[in-house]
């Protein structure tokens, strides 16, 4: 009969089962990790904001991906037809507003414009990173807003304004959505501005479309002059929409001194004919160029904002 192994001693002792003693351990540890996870979560609760955080907070401006611009070349010419509005007084100061398009990428930059002081008008693109923001900002410091509406230039889809497009060919339903959507996204703006739109703005019947939703909302527009073929001016006539057009670029080169000379021709413009429209972009060297001339700017002329210098066309 074969003899049945003992087992030692110490191996009774180890695989015995655990004491009511073991267990109370185990649950006291259990409770404790419990009560530290609940203080956390409770920590949370009280301290965090129950708002999703802004996305674009803390995070760098980036004016890298903004949309390039596009301009048509400019010539010394005189209106188009007699300006409309009440006639000027040689003894006044002519006129001048100053308009700083493809605002809504760098709030920085947006701060400097809004630091000179004058009466700039800020136009803004449509679902930018910082539209919003800055349109906020600059409607607390008085300056006037107007949309910065994409349109379809000659050379797309090689060359895109960006988001919310307004295309040649988009039907009117879609083409009218669009505007909408582009028009809710920047609140408490009085008029609106084409981004780029040299072959947009030469389309009659999408620019009848067009001047039909800014009849609706009551807004002005002022034509960028980005095509010498462009159809804005009938369509305010036709639609009795509040309209003027831009007279000089102020940056199509963006080296300070040539800025400077604009700015000086602008003055000319202003004087020969009473008043005039400027369009610069939201460059450094545009913002410096301003700061250096703001003496003579405020001497020689009077600044306005955009909606001073728009009028009915008349039929």
């Amino acid at each position: 009969m074969k003899k049945k192994r003992r087992t030692p001693a110490t191996a009774r002792k180890a695989s015995a089962p655990s004491t009511p003693g073991h267990y109370l351990k185990i649950l006291a540890g259990a409770l404790l990790l419990v009560g530290i996870l609940g203080a956390a979560a409770l920590v949370g609760l009280v301290f965090l904001p129950d708002t999703p955080p802004d996305r674009t907070a803390g995070q760098p401006d980036v004016p890298a991906r903004r949309p390039p611009f596009e301009v048509y070349p400019e010539t010394d010419r005189l209106p188009d037809s007699p300006p409309c509005g009440p006639a000027h007084a040689p003894s006044a100061r002519p006129k001048v507003a100053i308009i700083i398009d493809d605002m809504g990428y760098d709030r920085a930059l947006a701060g400097r414009f809004v630091n000179l002081g004058i009466p700039l008008t800020f136009s803004i693109l449509p679902h930018s990173p910082r539209g919003r923001e800055i349109a906020r900002t600059a409607r607390q410091k008085g300056i006037e807003i107007m949309l910065h509406l994409p349109m379809e230039p000659d050379e797309y889809p090689a060359v895109n304004p960006g988001d919310g497009v307004l295309l040649t060919s988009m039907g009117p339903d879609e083409l009218i959505a669009r505007m909408e959507n582009n028009l809710n996204d920047i609140s408490h703006v009085a008029g609106v501005n084409n981004h780029m739109g040299s072959k947009m703005t030469a389309d009659s019947a999408r620019m009848y479309q067009v001047f039909s939703v800014l009849k609706k909302h009551g807004l002005f527009f002022v034509d960028s002059r980005t095509t010498p073929e462009s159809q804005c001016r009938p369509a305010a006539r036709l639609l009795q929409v509040p309209f003027a057009e831009r007279d000089v670029f102020l940056d199509n080169d963006s080296d300070v001194a040539a800025i400077e000379a604009q700015i000086d021709r602008l003055i000319a413009v202003a004087k020969r004919n009473g008043k005039a429209v400027a369009i610069g972009h939201a460059h450094g060297s545009t913002c410096t160029a301003l700061e250096k001339h703001l003496a003579a700017l405020t001497q020689q002329v009077e600044l306005v904002p955009a909606s001073h210098l728009v009028c009915l066309v008349p039929r």
